[in-house]
């Protein structure tokens, strides 16, 4: 709010709308495979989330649009508009990334070359998980959101598959990564604000 507003009491339409509107996060589930854990842990990523009120979170879960591999197909099935759509509709994201071979599902290599002007000047999280908290796999999806030109922050949740899930199957994370995931969350917030007057 501006000075004169402020002395005033009258906002510009511009100002209302910042004031207004919530910034828009997307949890990106990176996996699609059956009998994955991406969803207890998007859950409780959004559940963090949430409690701060800064945003508006929602899971945003890939398998859900049913995304051919890119080139194989004309292109025209719905999943793939209503995947774009609802890229464009959020401000920023984070994504919950399961390494693979040392890498990011195939599938959600997939779905972030499904689109393109829908990705630029956002910002994104990582929640990672594997052997080596998927530590490999967050570094390969940071070279590929550069390319979309998404802007990853730096703090970086490492979650190990020896220590907080039960039988590799039950999530139950430690609480150590709570601190982590509130820094993470902050810079999420605070790039995806000032990246959204670029577009």
């Amino acid at each position: 709010m501006s000075f004169f507003s402020k002395l005033f009491g009258t906002t510009t339409k511009e100002e209302e709308t910042m004031t207004n509107s919530k910034l828009k996060i997307g949890i990106i589930l990176g996996s699609t495979r059956q009998g994955r854990v991406s969803p207890q842990v998007g859950e409780w990523v959004k559940g963090i989330a949430d409690q701060r009120g800064d945003a508006d979170y929602e899971i945003v879960d890939i398998s859900e649009y049913n995304l051919p591999f890119l080139g194989t197909t004309d292109g025209t099935e719905p999943g793939i508009a209503a995947w774009n759509q609802k890229l464009a509709s959020l401000d920023g994201f984070v994504f919950v990334v399961q390494e693979y071979n040392h890498s990011i599902t195939g599938a959600l290599k997939n779905a972030i070359d499904f689109a393109r002007e829908a990705w630029y000047n956002k910002a994104a999280g990582i929640v990672s998980y594997g052997s080596t908290g998927g530590a490999r796999a967050a570094e390969h999806l940071r070279g590929i959101l550069g390319e979309v030109k998404v802007a990853d922050v730096r703090t970086h949740p490492t979650l190990s598959l020896f220590t907080d899930f039960e039988n590799g199957s039950v999530f139950k994370p430690q609480d150590l990564h709570q601190t982590n995931m509130t820094a993470m969350l902050d810079e999420v917030i605070a790039w995806s604000g000032a990246l959204k007057t670029l577009r």
